[in-house]
């Protein structure tokens, strides 16, 4: 009648379940990867979009220098460090952030921040919604700040641009959160790859920062997405890479190798106490008496002062970084970058104003990295490190370490030098300076203000082992059957005398033990019920199992799906093989978490060593005789 064991059945190789409906894995999958053609060609679209505004942001940038610094009506790249406006110089960054403020107000307070972070939230928090008028505001309001000589760069905001344009289309059409996650993802870093032509950086950006998986429905996407950015780079800013050093850098001896990871160390340590200075600054801000649409003008304020006094902080600066890897620049101009750029940019960032933090970073690594190379070639000229190398490990180091994007800073350094001998430096240095951020810092320069919000990012990517399971590795053939031609109330007096039942669903067979359905315990027990009536007649639900071959994931996906605690397990002819629980699937979790933290040796050296003494023994006795 009822039956509490389950014969293990014969293995097979087809997959017979399932969906809702009960449809074939094989059209899903196919389904899969038509969307995923879908989701490529709208991410396609949207870079070559990006690419555009990029180019648009660029010149919007360059009109607003020439307007407010030169008085000319031009969108020729001309630095605002050549101005000769003397003390007027101070107004125009504190009316740049006048007037993002106002647009922070009245138009949207999102249009805040460096641009990252942000969308990191939305991703995290908000199914990767963002409103589409960030679209324009971000760029028109970074654009002013920029160009009002706000000491920040293009990139974040062309970033945050993209990430919410594909956020847009994401949030027009009928695709999944998952697919808008992409999307904007998509958008964020082909717009990185147009304005730097680095198109793997961008991939590994969208890794590292924005997507928080590595699977080919999001990987494909991107990379075509950083492919056609960076085509649009190279047709509308040129094919040559964007800060070329004058000379060609050698390859480093392992003496050299050695000491850029005592310097990536030491950035590390730098990258740590810039990232607390510029949130120690940001809370100061917050503590002011007067209203936060205020506080860019304050910042500018600072960033005028200090562009007074050292006007190669103005602006985006996209050339003192050429210079500072040419390694031509005099004493005092690195020491002001420096420094002093990190003064005007940290407390210009920390007010809340629009723009990025890459730019600024790379700065202030290169100028750190020139400091530090002239300190060591003084004191040991015959050290075989040089200045252009050093400043562009210590670039890309301190990125590193404040973002803890590691690939992103390496390769990022190599496309946009183009200088391939520096690829084991940047490993060292970069290496470096991760290990001491992570071990010493919490949070990151990208993750901070998100994670005072409640919000945690995820630090690692590991392989599902739902994925990698099967059910037959989990499965049990221990669980209560029931025949289709018993009584209500047979069964029901069966359970009652066999207390130790915990399920709350019931497997219904027939004599050939052939999968019929599933019956809850809940409907088993109704009163409503006659209790002559046969088990079968309460089946209500398409019967849904899964096959022995099927992975754990769709087994998962089944419970949710149905709302159920268990699944049956059947073979090709559908018989029931056997049962697979909730419980089941977390104790797959536990013994992988134990494995985890399971220390112990697999090879036995002191066995090892036995073994060896033995034999050789043997063989010494075998030679004597």
């Amino acid at each position: 009648m009822v039956s509490k064991n389950i014969k293990s059945g014969i293995p097979v190789s087809v997959s017979l379940n399932s969906t809702l409906e009960a449809e074939d894995i094989k059209p899903r999958l196919a389904e899969d990867k038509k969307r995923l053609i879908t989701i490529s060609a709208l991410a396609v679209f949207i870079a070559i979009l990006i690419s555009f505004i990029a180019k648009f942001l660029i010149h919007l940038i360059y009109l607003i220098t020439n307007i407010t610094f030169y008085g000319n009506f031009s969108v020729a790249d001309i630095p605002p460090a050549g101005n000769h406006l003397g003390l007027w110089v101070i107004a125009i960054p504190t009316l740049g952030g006048v007037i993002v403020g106002l647009m922070a107000l009245y138009g949207s307070k999102a249009i805040r921040g460096h641009g990252i972070p942000e969308a990191m939230e939305q991703i995290l928090t908000n199914q990767s919604k963002i409103k589409p008028t960030i679209t324009y505001l971000k760029p028109i309001s970074s654009a002013i700040a920029i160009g009002t000589g706000g000491p920040f760069g293009a990139e974040g905001p062309i970033i945050a641009t993209g990430g919410a344009l594909g956020s847009t289309f994401g949030q027009i059409l009928r695709i999944t959160h998952t697919e808008r996650k992409i999307l904007l993802a998509s958008g964020a870093t082909a717009g990185m790859s147009a304005i730097f032509g680095s198109p793997i950086a961008g991939v590994f950006l969208a890794i590292e920062l924005l997507l928080f998986e590595f699977s080919p429905r999001s990987i494909i996407p991107v990379a075509l997405a950083c492919i056609t950015g960076a085509a649009g780079h190279h047709f509308l800013f040129g094919s040559g890479p964007v800060f070329p050093i004058d000379h060609e850098l050698a390859t480093p001896s392992n003496i050299a190798l050695l000491t850029y990871s005592i310097i990536g160390i030491a950035m590390g340590f730098i990258s740590i106490f810039i990232t607390k200075v510029v949130y120690w600054i940001e809370d100061l801000f917050e503590h002011l008496p007067v209203h936060w649409m205020w506080w860019p003008a304050i910042g500018g304020l600072v960033v005028g002062i200090v562009g007074y006094f050292a006007p190669r902080t103005l602006g985006v600066g996209y050339e003192n970084i050429t210079d500072l890897l040419s390694g031509h620049l005099a004493l005092n101009v690195v020491l002001s970058l420096c420094l002093l750029k990190f003064v005007s940019w940290a407390i210009a960032l920390g007010s809340g104003t629009s723009g990025g933090t890459l730019a600024p970073l790379l700065t202030i690594g290169g100028a750190a990295g020139s400091l530090i190379a002239g300190v060591i070639l003084y004191y040991f000229p015959n050290s075989e490190i040089t200045i252009s190398m050093t400043a562009l490990v210590c670039m890309s180091a301190l990125f590193a370490g404040a973002s803890r994007a590691l690939l992103t800073s390496i390769v990022f350094a190599l496309e946009v030098t183009g200088e391939s001998h520096a690829l084991l430096p940047l490993l060292a240095a970069c290496t470096a300076a991760y290990f001491i951020s992570f071990f010493l810092m919490k949070n990151t320069i990208m993750t901070e203000k998100i994670t005072r919000r409640g919000v945690q990012t995820p630090d690692h990517y590991e392989a599902d082992i739902l994925v990698t399971l099967t059910v037959k590795q989990v499965m049990s053939n221990n669980g209560i059957v029931i025949e289709e031609n018993n009584t209500i109330e047979q069964v029901r007096g069966w359970l009652e005398k066999e207390k130790s039942y915990q399920s709350n669903y019931f497997v219904i067979v027939n004599k050939k033990q052939e999968f019929k359905g599933i019956i809850s315990s809940s409907n088993l027990f109704s009163e409503h019920h006659q209790q002559q009536k046969l088990v079968s007649e309460l089946i209500k639900r398409t019967p849904i199992s899964v096959n022995e071959n099927d992975t754990l994931r769709l087994a998962v996906e089944l419970m949710a799906q149905e709302n159920m605690d268990i699944l049956p397990v059947v073979s090709s002819n559908k018989n029931l093989i056997g049962i697979i629980s909730y419980k089941d699937i977390l104790n797959v979790y536990k013994k992988d978490i134990e494995d985890n933290f399971n220390r112990k040796p697999v090879i036995s050296l002191r066995r090892s060593g036995l073994k060896i003494l033995v034999r050789g023994q043997k063989l010494i006795d075998l030679i004597r005789k």
